[in-house]
């Protein structure tokens, strides 16, 4: 189910203790008129309204909204992930402690084929941080740890000579392979969507992405025989994302 809408107000009508896993790409909010590079040509980093930032006060006000009717949302047995750069993914680590989840793993994406930095001031930024929680000390989680033993990752240098998943994955950015229906300007790989959905749900859960973008998440739930809720507040991608999850019938 693809949800038009205002997360801040749909995940408020969504049932408590109904979802089994959420994966959410808030806004980082870093739309703030700098540089950055893509396919080799300088490109402005702003995205449109959604991400730019209205302060910090008030950005650690929006995550602590949204993140906490997640925790309504989800069972007790179920999790969330979070993904996110140093703009945004500590405030989110702190309100989720705050709330009372309690983190299972950062995990980093490391992307090997990441953008350069034009400035040349600080490190080329080359990875993301996706925080694992599950709802309260006393919950138990779903965590699949022998399938993902047995994951391909035979091009993942990082996880290749050992049998456990570590917790450093290498995944190129999204391939054009991914936008041949259109794109979205922060949209993630659908490797890393499978993996996370096959770690930490079963067939016929149900996941939760509210901030839904392109639908990924809803295109690796599909392929892996879960059921889908997204909620993106602009119609053009939600378009986007029910042509390409319609697409897999």
């Amino acid at each position: 189910m693809v949800i038009l809408g205002d997360s801040l107000i749909e995940l408020k009508k969504i049932k408590s203790n109904s979802v089994d896993l959420i994966f959410s790409d808030p806004p980082y909010f870093l739309s703030n008129n700098g540089i950055s590079c893509q396919n080799g040509k300088m490109v402005s980093v702003n995205k449109g309204k959604w991400d730019k930032s209205n302060g910090f006060k008030q950005n650690v006000k929006f995550h602590r909204t949204w993140i906490k009717e997640c925790k309504r949302i989800l069972r007790p047995s179920g999790s969330i992930a979070i993904s996110g750069t140093y703009h945004s993914i500590y405030q989110c680590g702190y309100i989720l402690q705050e709330l009372g989840f309690k983190i299972l793993n950062d995990i980093t994406w490391f992307k090997p084929n990441g953008a350069p930095c034009l400035a040349c001031k600080n490190f080329t930024a080359s990875h993301e941080t996706i925080i694992w929680a599950c709802k309260s000390e006393s919950t138990k989680h779903t965590f699949n740890y022998e399938k993902l033993k047995k994951w391909d990752v035979s091009k993942d240098q990082i996880n290749h000579y050992g049998k456990q998943m570590r917790s450093v994955w290498s995944i190129p950015l999204t391939p054009q392979s991914e936008k041949i229906h259109g794109k979205h300007p922060t949209q993630k790989p659908l490797e890393l969507l499978k993996r996370i959905i096959a770690a930490a749900s079963n067939e016929g859960d149900t996941i939760l992405d509210p901030f839904m973008g392109s639908g990924t998440t809803g295109v690796a739930a599909k392929i892996l025989k879960r059921n889908f809720i997204g909620i993106e507040m602009e119609k053009t991608y939600v378009d986007l994302a029910n042509k390409r999850i319609n697409t897999l019938n």
